[in-house]
């Protein structure tokens, strides 16, 4: 066991594409997300925190298989510690575009991003996606050095946010 602020974890969660069976904890996870990151994912907590148990059930079913979408998490048992989604994109055949990335904050800096993204390109390899890519918030720095660690480069692209105006994007890439 290590330590952590708030207590012993374990050394080790298994890292898995996500199950039916894991709906209830993926909305605790989710709302955690929100919580902790709200700019960094594409709805409010309030919205998501609203959102009746069989949507997420229904979410978490249909990104269980299939190689048009997939979600990956951190399992260390007990409550979920991390995420990582991965998606086709119509414009691009040989991406998988990476997608709500999060580790809970006593895992960070345990090596779980990278293994949650080692997940997305494992698939999306396997899917016949040689590339990865994923936007990030510009100015959020603690984020674009642990993606540059995991070997994404920003490619100079910026986009306006999804949801907030006044912000923009960076894109990023690296190998499937």
């Amino acid at each position: 066991m290590t330590s952590a602020p708030d207590g012993p974890r374990p050394s080790r969660a298994e890292i898995r594409r996500v199950r039916p069976v894991d709906a209830a904890r993926m909305r605790a996870l989710r709302l955690e997300m929100l919580a902790d990151a709200p700019l960094a994912f594409l709805e409010t907590l309030a919205d998501a925190a609203a959102r009746p148990h069989a949507e997420y059930a229904a979410r978490i079913a249909a990104t269980s298989t299939g190689s048009q979408t997939a979600q990956f998490v951190a399992d260390p048992g007990g409550r979920l510690v991390g995420h990582a989604g991965g998606t086709v994109t119509p414009t691009e055949p040989g991406l998988t575009v990476v997608y709500a990335v999060y580790v809970t904050p006593t895992w960070r800096g345990s090596g779980l991003l990278g293994d949650l993204v080692d997940a997305v390109a494992a698939w999306s390899r396997a899917c016949g996606r040689p590339e990865l890519m994923m936007e990030v918030v510009v100015g959020n720095d603690r984020a674009y050095r642990a993606y540059q660690k995991i070997g994404f480069v920003d490619t100079g692209v910026r986009v306006p946010h999804p949801t907030v105006p006044a912000l923009t994007e960076l894109q990023m890439r690296r190998p499937a």
